[in-house]
């Protein structure tokens, strides 16, 4: 059903109700994806990010919902709504978000172990970090399986060498067709190289030529995207269909 809200009073008036909502499906009602939602609201709507933080915080710990433990991992790792910045407690709860079933929970966790980048409080662990991101990727992440796949690609070595990923083009393709299968026009890119080049692969001029035309249509697809979304949110300053001020994000 259409929402149409005529004016400032009506909006407030409907968000204020949303919260109510929220909070009674949440406190009295003991649902938790509410919970959860009463978190987003905070969040996205009332900029509360301190009570936000404790409500997912809450969520995470009591009644492990995995969405819930993804934001406030989130939460310790960017340091924010006066939650301390700590990586090994932003670790922590991005692992336990993926025991309970968040895609996303498995990538930031895989990441954390492998990725130097990421300043983890933790010894760098390949073997948890690769385990993490083949969840990420059995679930649907599409990076998750492209990063894999970069991985096998190159081979890397680790700070003990007992646990270096030696370079495998067979594993390589296979993770660059999970990828690709799901979205990601960089691993499709890949995969029309490996079978240009015959890495991991029979050369095949055809599958070659294939995936060249997947990747492009799906750059293209992303860029008609943001597109439309740019003309959506309108230029900064300008009223926008909905007849108030578009701001800079």
């Amino acid at each position: 059903m259409a929402i149409n809200l005529k004016g400032e009073a009506e909006v407030k008036e409907f968000l204020d109700n949303l919260g109510i909502e929220y909070r009674f499906g949440c406190y009295h009602e003991k649902k938790y994806d509410v919970c959860h939602l009463l978190g987003d609201y905070l969040e996205a709507i009332k900029k509360d990010f301190e009570k936000a933080s404790k409500v997912y915080k809450t969520n995470c710990d009591e009644q492990k919902y995995a969405k819930s433990c993804y934001k406030y991992a989130t939460y310790s790792y960017l340091g924010k709504g006066k939650v301390p910045k700590d990586q090994k407690t932003a670790f922590n709860y991005y692992n336990r978000g993926c025991e309970y079933g968040d895609t996303d929970s498995c990538l930031y966790a895989g990441l954390m172990c492998i990725s130097s980048a990421a300043k983890s409080a933790k010894e760098r662990d390949f073997p948890l970090g690769l385990k993490l991101l083949q969840k990420a990727c059995s679930g649907g992440s599409a990076f998750g399986c492209h990063y894999i796949s970069g991985m096998y690609l190159v081979g890397v070595q680790s700070p003990s060498q007992a646990e270096d990923l030696p370079k495998d083009m067979k594993k390589a393709h296979y993770y660059a067709s999970e990828a690709c299968k799901l979205g990601n026009p960089h691993a499709c890119v890949n995969l029309s190289l490996m079978y240009k080049n015959g890495d991991g692969v029979d050369k095949d001029e055809a599958k070659a030529e294939q995936f060249k035309k997947i990747a492009v249509e799906l750059h293209e697809e992303a860029a008609k995207h943001q597109r439309q979304l740019t003309f959506q949110e309108g230029i900064p300053g300008i009223p926008n269909a909905k007849g108030t001020e578009s701001s800079p994000t």
